[in-house]
């Protein structure tokens, strides 16, 4: 394999990309997440609702395409939980910022976004003693990743605190397998009820270390709904496990009927021999994300 060295001098291969500029993308990157479902969570919402058997299950499926177009149309939140910001970001190697850092980038965008957008600010300063209202949902996570080139990706992927306190996370057995699995994550689902406001999207992360299964299980709720694992295995096991919950009859808003979540979505990693870590990260039916890319 031949292998290709950019002889260019440093500075010829760098890309200088302006701080502020970072800054005024994630403003409305903010405000897009929360106010514009995605197509793809629009299209599954559509779906189950012309299969829904549940007349309850099917008005709310209904209400949730009506508040969709509401939100659209008068740009407003989806959900009054408009969430953690939580950024994925791929930064080139070859990407130089003038003026700042992604971070603080992105931390000066969130707070201003959720300013200028109206949005709930939900983060507090201390998670135990001193549960003091931030005023401008800062500070956001950021996941970062350097890759090869010259480009930054981010994408935002708001957690509200409904779905996101139903994650779980369980250091399975190896000998437990497959069934195990399965097990864990049908139950975490089921016993969640109405709390997530399902229908949901399921995370699962499988392999890795405890604190790499919960990433995994979040990542993987940024696949478009419904797009399979490329590992056939895995993507079988995603089918078996979404016809499970969904036999569980828990419903939109757990009041019963057919659609209990519109997708599993697994990620793995490879583990320890000892070790078989299983994570759960669920989305509401709002499943909202938005992206730029520099």
């Amino acid at each position: 394999m031949e292998i290709r060295i950019d002889r260019r001098p440093l500075s010829e291969r760098l890309r200088h990309v302006d701080y502020r500029q970072i800054v005024d993308l994630t403003v409305k990157c903010c405000i897009e997440a929360a106010c514009v479902l995605p197509p793809d969570v629009l299209e599954a919402i559509k779906q189950a609702a012309e299969k829904e058997t549940s007349g309850l299950g099917r008005d709310f499926l209904n209400q949730y395409i009506e508040n969709a177009r509401v939100a659209l149309e008068e740009n407003s939140p989806i959900c009054q939980d408009t969430g953690f910001a939580v950024f994925f970001v791929e930064l080139g190697e070859d990407v130089v910022v003038d003026g700042g850092s992604v971070c603080g980038a992105l931390t000066e965008g969130t707070a201003k976004g959720y300013e200028l957008g109206f949005l709930r600010k939900s983060i507090v300063s201390d998670p135990l003693f001193k549960r003091v209202n931030t005023r401008n949902n800062t500070p956001p996570i950021i996941h970062l990743s350097q890759v090869p080139g010259d480009r930054i990706k981010v994408t935002l992927a708001p957690k509200g605190g409904g779905s996101e306190n139903m994650s779980a996370l369980k250091m399975l057995k190896p000998s437990d397998g497959k069934n195990g699995v399965v097990d864990f994550v049908v139950n975490t689902v089921v016993n969640a009820g109405g709390s997530p406001c399902p229908p949901t999207i399921v995370g699962v992360g499988i392999g890795g270390t405890s604190e790499e299964a919960m990433l995994l299980a979040k990542k993987a709720l940024l696949r478009r709904v419904g797009a399979p694992n490329p590992d056939p295995e895995y993507a079988a096991l995603e089918k078996e496990i979404l016809e499970k919950i969904n036999s569980s009859g828990v419903g939109p808003q757990g009041l019963g009927g057919d659609t209990t979540s519109f997708a599993v979505h697994i990620d793995h990693h490879p583990c320890h021999i000892a070790s078989l870590p299983v994570a759960v990260n669920l989305n509401c039916h709002a499943a909202r994300h938005a992206s730029f890319e520099l």
